[in-house]
Order: C-alpha cells, then sequence, then structure tokens
C-alpha cells in the first residue's frame, strides 16, 4: 500500500486515540479483555492442514454450530446459545483463518467442510446435524454435500451462498483488497468505529435497520451488540474475513440437487446481504427442504432469536 494512503489510516486512528487519555484507556481496556476472552475456553487439535480450535457448551444432542463472517469459536457459541441451554452440545469450530485456526493453502468452502470431518473424528462422533450461519454456510452446505455419511441434517441460516438473484456484494478491485487488509489489522479503527458510529456498524457490517434494533428489547438489543463486538479483537480474524470476502461476496454455486439430508433454510426478508433469495433458492433445489423467511429482522434477526432457536430445536429432534 503506498505510504500516503497507510498515512492516512494511522492519522484516523491516532486522531481518535489522541482526543483524550481516557479514549486510549478505553481502547486498551477493551482490546485486553477482548483478547482474554478468545484465550479461554476453547481448544486445539492438529488436523491435516495445521491447528484448528474449537469449543462447546451445553449438553445432550451434539450440533455443529457454524460461524460466519468476523467470527471465530465465540460467535457460534452466541449465535447458538439457546440451544446450548436447551438440550443440546454445541460445537463450535473457528474456521479457516480465525483466531487460533491455521490458514491452509486451499481455505475452499470444500477444504473446510472435510476439516470438520476431521474435528468429528477427533471428537468421537459419527454423524451430526450442522448449522451454518451467514458465510459459514457456504461450509456447511459442502459438508453435506461431501458427507452425507456424517451429516445427519443441514440448517442453513441467513446463508450467504449462491442465488440467481442475488447480487454481488463486495467486488473488490485490487486497490480495495489491499486498503481492507490494512485496515483489518488496525484494532484502534474498529474499535472507534464501534464507540462512534454503532448504527453505521450495524447498518453495514450487521446489513440490519439500526432502527429495528432501536426499537427491539432490551435483551435483542444486548445480544446485537454483543455480536458487533464480538468481533475484537479485528486482526486476530483478518485472515479469514479476508477469505470469507472473496467466497461470499460473490459465491459460486453449489451441487445443492446432490443435498439428501433433511434441510431447513432460514432468512430474513430485509436482510441487506440478501440472503432471503438464498434461502428460497436453497429451497427449491433441495428436495423436501423447509423454509422459513420472516419479514423484518435484517441479517442477525432481531426479534426473532426465541422462535428462530426453536426451529431449529425442533427441526433437529425430527432427525432423531
Amino acid at each position: 500500500m503506498p505510504s500516503r494512503r497507510k498515512f492516512v489510516l494511522g492519522a484516523v486512528a491516532a486522531g481518535v486515540l489522541a482526543g483524550g487519555g481516557l479514549a486510549t484507556v478505553s481502547f486498551r481496556k477493551s482490546l485486553s479483555a477482548a483478547e482474554d476472552r478468545v484465550s479461554a475456553g476453547s481448544s486445539v487439535f492438529e488436523a491435516s492442514y495445521g491447528t484448528m480450535e474449537w469449543a462447546e457448551a451445553g449438553a445432550g444432542t451434539p450440533l455443529l454450530m457454524i460461524h460466519g463472517t468476523g467470527g471465530g469459536f465465540d460467535q457460534g457459541l452466541a449465535f447458538a446459545r439457546r440451544l446450548s441451554a436447551g438440550g443440546f452440545r454445541v460445537i463450535a469450530p473457528s474456521r479457516f483463518g480465525y483466531l487460533r485456526s491455521d490458514y491452509p493453502d486451499d481455505p475452499s468452502s470444500a477444504r473446510q467442510a472435510d476439516v470438520f470431518v476431521e474435528l468429528l473424528d477427533h471428537l468421537g462422533i459419527d454423524r451430526i446435524p450442522i448449522v451454518g450461519g451467514s458465510a459459514g454456510a457456504l461450509s456447511a452446505i459442502e459438508f453435506a454435500i461431501r458427507h452425507p455419511d456424517r451429516c445427519s441434517g443441514l440448517v442453513a441460516l441467513v446463508p450467504a451462498t449462491y442465488a440467481p438473484e442475488r447480487p454481488s456484494l463486495w467486488p473488490m478491485s485490487p486497490w480495495q483488497e489491499r486498503l481492507m487488509r490494512a485496515m483489518l489489522d488496525w484494532d484502534s479503527l474498529f474499535w472507534a468505529a464501534l464507540n462512534l458510529s454503532p448504527d453505521t456498524m450495524i447498518g453495514t457490517m450487521l446489513a440490519t435497520d439500526p432502527a429495528l434494533v432501536a426499537a427491539a428489547s432490551a435483551d435483542e438489543k444486548a445480544r446485537v451488540h454483543e455480536i458487533l463486538s464480538i468481533i475484537q479483537p479485528l486482526s486476530r480474524r483478518s485472515r479469514g474475513l479476508m477469505n470469507d470476502a472473496r467466497l461470499a461476496s460473490d459465491p459460486a454455486p453449489s451441487e445443492l440437487r446432490r443435498i439428501t439430508v433433511p434441510t431447513l433454510a432460514i432468512s430474513v426478508e430485509d436482510d441487506r446481504f440478501g440472503t432471503a433469495d438464498a434461502a428460497r433458492y436453497i429451497a427449491h433445489e433441495v428436495a423436501g427442504a423447509r423454509l422459513i423467511i420472516y419479514p423484518q429482522g435484517g441479517h442477525v434477526w432481531v426479534g426473532h432469536d426465541e422462535e428462530l432457536s426453536a426451529e431449529i430445536a425442533e427441526f433437529v429432534r425430527t432427525l432423531g
């Protein structure tokens, strides 16, 4: 990146932090707390490509929860909190390039799906239902296609996957990609954006109308802001984020008609990422798939977390 662009990025961060000692202290405390959070509660094992991280919560029927863009095991556990509290053993890996999971030479969704099998072998689990949220639906779908003997059911949750009607979200030029890479390594920029313009972050990163969050219950507001805050530390997720930007911005079609396991597709009509189109396409292509579309709630399904979790729980229970 040219030095001028580096200077501009540095000036933004320096300007925010130089606004006062309190801002600097607050940023450092926030980053330290985030580092402590992602450094505890997870485990790693040596997969064929390198180190893979995973965590689990709850007890009961095993369920594989695959996080979305900006996530990691922590986002996966947060997405499935009601499930882990309601009789499910939620297993949440960190995908390629997120937190302590290594980044392989082939970071494709198909390769990630194959590594999920290695995780199941490590845990001694034969078959399992899988839930893929947002960009995590790409590898969840590949898991159902490539490993039907290990997958007992598929839930595509606000899937950032292919649909003929779904427009490309972020076609990046080489300059834009370099700029994005530089910004992802600046935890201070992300922290500043969260604190100075949370509504903008909700509207862009979470693809959700901020007015919906403002009108939501206290619990729902807290859940949405947790999803945003979990992205910290951003720099520990930068390689995974860049990979998701490539894979999910203009996703290639999957061989959906090869899916033979029971399938549930869930989305929200006003999701700014256009995942309702993708969910409808999955339901159309996969024989016997069930479709749920909520009219309002954005990419993080504001106002529907309880009923959405109940739908997933009932779906998994019917799998036996």
